[in-house]
């Protein structure tokens, strides 16, 4: 194998490019995304309000265990949690649900209060949820809403 001189600046023999030593060779352009409805998936993921969302919904249908909501919560509402993921409210039959939708009100800053629908198969369910910012900057889940049963952090 024959290697490239740095001060003659010539290519091996059996080398049939035209890139010298130490370019990198070109590629071609990303194809452009189709523009979809609302944010893309990977962009709407990294808002706080969905984030939360798909946790809870995972942990409320049982598809997560009440621990993996340990870190994100402030106050009496992962003991809440704890309380309430049992019952599985979120559960449906053979379908598992997901975030169809996720809006949020700010209130002040540092606060969001935010709602979601969560649709399996026909059946949709609504889940109310408020997050507080720390002095970290990190959002923890401080209350959560459905169907008549309240979690709430306290205050």
């Amino acid at each position: 194998m024959h290697h490239t001189s740095a001060r003659t600046r010539t290519k091996p023999g059996d080398r049939h490019d035209s890139r010298g030593p130490g370019r990198a060779a070109r590629r071609p352009a990303a194809p452009p995304v189709a523009p979809g409805p609302g944010p893309a998936a990977g962009g709407r993921s990294r808002l706080p309000r969905y984030w939360f969302a798909e946790r809870l919904l995972s942990v409320l249908s049982g598809h997560r265990p009440v621990h993996w909501m340990l870190g994100h919560t402030i106050g009496d509402a992962y003991e809440q949690l704890v309380r309430l993921a049992p019952g599985t409210p979120l559960r449906t039959n053979g379908l598992r649900p997901a975030v169809r939708h996720c809006d949020e009100y700010v209130p002040r800053p540092g606060v969001i209060e935010a709602f979601a629908r969560i649709a399996a198969g026909e059946q949709v369910r609504a889940m109310a949820f408020r997050l507080e910012q720390g002095r970290d900057l990190r959002w923890r889940c401080a209350a959560v809403e459905l169907g008549g049963e309240r979690v709430t952090a306290g205050v």
